[in-house]
């Protein structure tokens, strides 16, 4: 690794989102050292854009009032920083401009179906100029403003990277955005902007910034640009579009994502477990591409901004960063002496002393995983997250713009969650990959899609779909005891949901049958001396295995990723862990040696060290206090041939203890507070 590419090696990173009331109390000696002391090595700080944080001479872009201006204040910073070797990232944000700078240009402003123009923020109370949002595709986000704003701080000032805020076009229908559209696509701008076509927005996004990113390289190509992608966040009743990361890094260097703890909307929409966990695994989705940045701000909702999340939820959240392999990224309104919640940067400074322990021994490390989930962004794929994460299963994901069948031969399992769009190119792929000796899990899908796949799942094709079953059952059939772990003793695991009816073939385990529903809702309560089954067992299969080739074909006939996010059942849960541990069987890599749902585990190799994150966010969300979990314990099989030399806690200070047994390492760690590495030293 060069010593001159400074993005390149691990990165610890402040944003200060500065307000512009502020500007005469900064003192740019006491921000770097604070930088130094909150251990942080680069710093992202306001330049230009909405505002400018200098005296910009580029007409139409309007300078901070605040700022005196008999000071260099940038020019401050950067040298303060600079001499405590912490490099300066510089925020730009095109996305919006003042209502003055609208009268005198409205053809740079996004123009709705109705000719207004879209007014962000008009009913904000306070001495303060309208915010209007800019049209990406006009000259102020391009030629006429940002390019030339950019060319004059790359010339004037010692920054060390750009980072675009807001980078994204709005919806707009002004005539630089008709006659756009027509010469791409051939056709009328669509009146509604869900029917935009589909490469749209990010082709305007890769149009824009890819300009913008050229004026800068033109006069420094050493300045690394940072883009947005889009990461997991879905709130209940919403969909998210995949982001294809080739568009992200053909005009950007480096990207990142915020994995928003919004806690703002209530305990009912509290955000999942682990959505940095999955935004730090979309980022890293694609090999080769460098880590991703995962920026995690400090309040509960920008609503309320001007609060801290609290502690136990924070560090939680933040030890997911690292822990999923990526740069940890603060976001924290003001600077120290005006953020009004003094107790997150004591939760900042801590954070950043603990990756600062591990981040050596991460830098290069690969994740370790034996089960891939094909990720489409949807319900069910979360599901799957969802349960893989309460059950400790490693795994990593391919996402629907990056379908590889050499791939996903690297791995043993290869999930395939109800609804992934199953066309000609990915069937073909997923024949291949159990064809050759894979683990195929399909979960359900529409009767059409399965149809096509009915002779390598073992099934005849003759496939329908149920109706909705309420009261109704999955019941094991099978003395596979990877299948019936911690089921033993249990009859009947709840089921509610459309199913498909299949017909196994005569060479087809079946696994799991239906019970159909005993009573409709309205009567399986009352009276309880009728809630005795009418048919306790059927013939129709729920979980088949059917060997193909070299391969397995697991087909999972309901929908247990929609269970488990509905109902976070325990049962739940242990069923999808023991389907995966029936298809990955002894060779199974890492085990807890109990499932516990709040601790997040992530393995990595990196040459010789197998490195084990045990991120601990156990109790209630969201999280008020840390609840200490004891004896972690944890089994890694070693690759052949490999022995153990030393195992060690790297991040909090524990004892840890061990031995070897054949090829397997058993590991206890006393006492999990907030977030360990466990290395593992091998020879």
């Amino acid at each position: 690794m060069s010593e001159t590419v400074w993005w390149k090696k691990p990165m610890r990173i402040i944003q200060y989102n500065l307000q512009v009331a502020d500007t005469p109390l900064m003192d740019a000696q006491k921000i770097a050292e604070e930088l130094e002391a909150d251990y942080a090595n680069v710093v992202v700080i306001n330049v230009g854009g909405i505002y400018a944080w200098y005296q910009s001479k580029v007409k139409h872009h309007h300078i901070n009032e605040f700022l005196p201006p008999e000071r260099e204040l940038l020019k401050e910073l950067i040298e303060a920083c600079h001499q405590r070797e912490i490099k300066v990232i510089a925020r730009f944000d095109f996305s919006k401009a003042e209502d003055i700078i609208y009268l005198k240009r409205p053809d740079w402003f996004v123009q709705q179906q109705d000719k207004s123009p879209l007014i962000y923020g008009k009913e904000r109370m306070g001495n303060w100029s309208l915010l209007l949002t800019t049209c990406i595709n006009s000259g102020y986000r391009n030629e006429e403003v940002a390019v030339p704003v950019m060319e004059e701080v790359v010339r004037e000032y010692d920054i060390d990277g750009i980072f675009f805020n807001a980078p994204h076009g709005s919806p707009c229908w002004c005539e630089n955005c008709k006659t756009k559209y027509r010469k791409l696509y051939g056709t009328e701008l669509p009146t509604a902007a869900e029917d935009f076509d589909i490469d749209w927005n990010s082709l305007c996004l890769k149009e824009n910034i890819s300009l913008l990113n050229d004026a800068v390289k033109n006069i420094r190509s050493d300045i690394p640009l940072i883009l947005y992608y889009y990461g997991f966040d879905l709130l209940p009743g919403e969909t998210w579009a995949v982001d294809n990361l080739d568009e992200r890094y053909a005009s950007a260097d480096l990207i990142c994502t915020e994995a928003q703890d919004v806690l703002s909307v209530g305990v009912k929409n509290v955000p999942a477990i682990w959505k940095p966990y999955i935004n730090m695994k979309i980022g890293n989705a694609v090999p080769g591409y460098p880590r991703p940045f995962g920026i995690i701000h400090s309040c509960p909702g920008m609503d309320w901004r001007h609060a801290g999340l609290p502690k136990a939820e924070y560090m939680f959240w933040m030890a997911q960063v690292m822990a999923g392999n990526a740069h940890l990224w603060h976001s924290i309104t003001g600077f120290n002496d005006t953020v009004t919640d003094k107790r997150l940067l004591g939760a900042v400074r801590e954070i950043n002393r603990m990756v600062s322990l591990c981040e050596t021994q991460m830098d290069g490390a690969s994740a370790s995983s034996q089960v891939l989930l094909l990720w489409d962004g949807s319900r069910s794929a979360s599901g799957w997250v969802d349960g893989m994460c309460a059950t400790q299963y490693q795994f990593d994901i391919m996402d629907v713009h990056h379908m590889n069948l050499d791939r996903m031969k690297e791995y043993q399992v290869l999930v395939v969650p109800a609804g992934f769009y199953l066309n000609e190119k990915v069937t073909a792929m997923l024949v291949d990959f159990a064809g050759s000796g894979g683990q195929l899990l399909i979960e359900k899908h529409d009767a059409s899609a399965i149809q096509k796949l009915a002779a390598y799942m073992g099934i005849k094709p003759a496939v329908t779909e149920s109706d909705s079953l309420t009261a109704s059952y999955i019941r094991l059939e099978t003395e596979d005891t990877s299948l019936r772990n911690q089921l033993e003793e249990i009859t009947f695991i709840p089921l509610r949901g459309q199913v498909l009816y299949m017909k196994p073939q005569d060479n087809t385990e079946v696994l799991a049958t239906l019970v159909p529903p005993f009573a409709p809702m309205d009567a399986v309560g009352a009276p309880p001396e009728r809630a005795s089954m009418p048919v306790s067992q059927t013939d129709l299969p729920l979980i088949l295995r059917h060997s193909y080739q070299d391969g397995i074909v697991m087909t999972l006939g309901f929908g247990l990723s929609e269970l488990i996010l509905d109902y976070h059942l325990e049962d739940h849960y242990l069923l999808m862990r023991n389907c995966l541990d029936a298809l990955t069987g002894v060779s199974k890599e890492f085990i807890m040696a109990e499932t516990v749902a709040g601790i997040l585990t992530t393995v990595y190799h990196n040459g010789q060290d197998i490195l084990v994150h045990l991120v601990n966010g156990v109790g209630q969300r969201p999280l008020i206090s840390s609840i200490p979990y004891f004896n972690a314990g944890f089994t890694v099989k070693l690759p052949e041939g490999r022995t153990a030399v030393t195992v060690s806690a790297v991040i909090e200070d524990e004892a840890v203890s061990w031995h070897q047994e054949g090829s397997q390492v058993i590991v206890s760690l006393s006492k999990l507070s907030v977030w360990n590495m466990i290395s593992i030293e091998t020879a």
